[in-house]
Formats: C-alpha cells, structure tokens, sequence
C-alpha cells in the first residue's frame, strides 16, 4: 500500500509555500500518494495546482481565529477522513500552527484507527510584544502539542516551546532552499560607480527587520564612498521603509520582487540579514551557497544555520550594532576573504531537497508508529 500524504497549507507569502511544493514534488516521485490542502491564493502563487501527481483540494484558511474556521474544520474533517482514501496509514502534515491546530480539530472526533497519523511542523515564532496575539499563539501551542504524532519545528527555539507546551516527540525540520544558478551577467542596478552595495533581500514586513536596516545605514554616511543599501522584495511595508529612507538621508534602492537573487549575490560587496526571528531562512542558505560576506542577526535559527564563522552575528534590533559590523566588512579586506570562504564551507553541509523529503518520510514513519500506538 502506497503512503498517502495530505499536506495542509494556510496563509503563505513566502518561503513555507515553496517548501511545500517541493515537498509535495518529492514525495509524489518517490510514488506517495499527495494530496495539497490549501486556500486558492497559495496554490495560485505557489502553483500548487500544477504539480504532476499531486491532487490540490482548496480549504479556506485565514491568519487569524475567525468564526468561519468552524467551516474550515468541517472541511478538513471530511478531506482528512476514511471516505477520502486518508484514515489508517495515511499522513496528515499541517505546516503551521494553525493549520495544525484546525486539523488536530478535525481529526478529534475520529477514531484513532480510522484516522491519519497528524505531523505538524512549526515554522515561525509569537508575535512580538505580547498581547493577543501571543495568547492565541500559546493556545495554538498546546493544542498541537497534544494532538500531533510528530512536531517539527525550523529551530531550536521553537523545539524548546514545544517541549515546553507538552509535546513529546519533537525533532528539528529539514527546509532546504531551492539551488539557484547564478548569471554572469551584470547586474546594472547595483551599479553606481564604485560604491559599495549593502544588500538585503526579504519579503517586507516587520519580521525581517529592514528598519534596523535603514537606521544602521545612517552612520555609514560619512564614509568615502558612501554605500548604497539596496533592498529586494516586495510586501506591505515597502511605502513606510520608502518613506523612513528619505527621512534618515539614507541612499536605499528598493527593487521589489526580483527573479536574479543568485546574481544579485555575486555582485553585491556584503549581504545583510537583520531579521527579528527567522527559522532556516532560504536567502541565508543562497547567501551561502552564493559565498557572500554576510552579516546577520542572532535571532531563531540563524546562527545555527550559519554557524560562527560563516557570518558576522549581531543581536535583532540593535541598529548601532549593525551598523558597526557592517563598517568593518566594507572595510576591511582581511575579514571579507575568510567570511566568504567560510560561507563556501559551510554551503558544502546544507541540506538538499533529497535530504527534506527523507526526513519527511522519517518523520511521517515515526509519526505513524505513534499513532498506532495511542490510546
């Protein structure tokens, strides 16, 4: 009997939908049977619907609780059930800890020999400062905790809340980044005589830290030639990051969503990271495999992904910090070499697709085991 997959997707903008899709490519070629739940505007920016071997069912998810997840649940509960091919031997894999905890909902009222083993990996952090959104996230939390066979989380910090919150049987997820071929070519935006281009590439949302970014920019104003910041990426706080640029004096190019990131890379004289969270970012890994001169924070699974040699690290949300750290990269020729040998190295131990869909199957085998094994 062939192993049958549903892999459950809410609210994506970025890097979760493109590791679902190649997740969902992987395992359909090692002849799983695939299914992809998720709202219409993931599968449409994601072409989730396009996959060869891969069945897409459109669920409705929202960012937030919303009286319309009752719904949700109800659709799951029928997409995830024995009439669908799913129940015993199946694999449900929610990414997220909504979609995990909608489908932990769905599955409660089944019995457990008549329902898929539930995997969840937990891909990003609380909110910031508190507040309802981080109550919500802690219910979220304990939810999956208790309901999921198997969690999966993209960084250590996340595996120790999980713990923490109950869940037994944890380990780290796979989530490598797509290799990128880099263009000889030139890259005629970075150019500007023989400036030195500060990179940084996201999507732009307060997450990713741009702001710290542009506050850092402003002490390297007096240096002879003045670097040019240049941002790539698109997102709901492009107008305000504009609009802070201008009102700091700061140089910043920003140049939306761009298909080039590989030789953006290659040209640029140092790549900056200043994110408040992160898990396995998929640009870091490119910076790496790129042999970039990279600054970054020490924020979620950052440092474990670049290790202490590979990157310069500074704490989330210290401008001056950044700053600094920059100054020395763009200064000093001694630290640029062995940063980017040290990016080089450490690109050779980065995961590979095949590596992401052996841990999922690992995973998935575990999580079935326990599930027999529950009460």
């Amino acid at each position: 009997m062939n192993l049958r997959v549903s892999l459950v997707l809410g609210t994506s903008a970025g890097g979760l939908g493109t590791h679902v899709r190649m997740l969902a490519a992987g395992l359909a070629a090692h002849d799983a049977s695939v299914t992809i739940l998720s709202p219409a505007s993931a599968a449409e920016r994601f072409g989730l619907g396009e996959l060869r071997g891969v069945r897409f069912e459109e669920v409705d998810f929202g960012d937030r609780p919303r009286p319309r997840d009752a719904r949700t649940v109800l659709r799951l509960r029928r997409l995830l059930g024995a009439g669908e091919g799913m129940g015993e031997g199946g694999v449900a894999h929610a990414h997220g800890l909504r979609a995990g905890a909608l489908c932990a909902l769905a599955l409660t009222a089944r019995p457990r020999g008549r329902r898929p083993a539930l995997a969840v990996t937990v891909h990003n952090a609380p909110p910031e400062g508190g507040g309802q959104g981080a109550l919500v996230y802690r219910v979220l939390e304990r939810v999956v905790a208790r309901a999921a066979d198997r969690v999966l989380c993209v960084s250590p910090d996340l595996e120790q809340r999980m713990r923490a919150a109950g869940a037994a049987h944890v380990g780290r997820a796979v989530v490598p980044a797509p290799v990128l071929e880099a263009s000889s070519a030139e890259v005629p935006v970075l150019g500007s005589g023989n400036r030195p281009v500060v990179l940084a590439a996201g999507r732009l949302v307060t997450q990713k830290g741009f702001d710290t970014l542009l506050e850092a920019a402003v002490a390297w104003r007096d240096m002879d030639p003045v670097p040019r910041v240049v941002i790539a990426g698109d997102g709901p706080l492009r107008a305000e990051l504009r609009d802070q640029a201008a009102a700091l004096g700061v140089d910043a190019v920003f140049l939306g969503h761009r298909d080039d990131v590989a030789a953006l890379l290659a040209a640029c004289d140092v790549f900056v990271l200043p994110s408040r969270w992160e898990g396995q970012p998929l640009i870091l890994q490119e910076a790496l495999r790129a042999g970039a001169a990279i600054v970054a924070t020490r924020a979620g699974g950052i440092p474990d992904l670049a290790g202490e040699e590979a990157a310069l690290l500074v704490e989330p949300g210290e401008a001056g910090e950044l700053g600094g750290a920059v100054r020395m990269v763009l200064t000093d020729a001694g630290l640029r070499g062995p940063l980017r040998a040290a990016a080089r190295r450490r690109a050779a131990g980065l995961p590979s697709e095949a590596d992401a869909v052996g841990a999922a199957l690992a995973a998935y085998a575990d999580a079935l085991h326990r599930g027999v094994a529950r009460p």
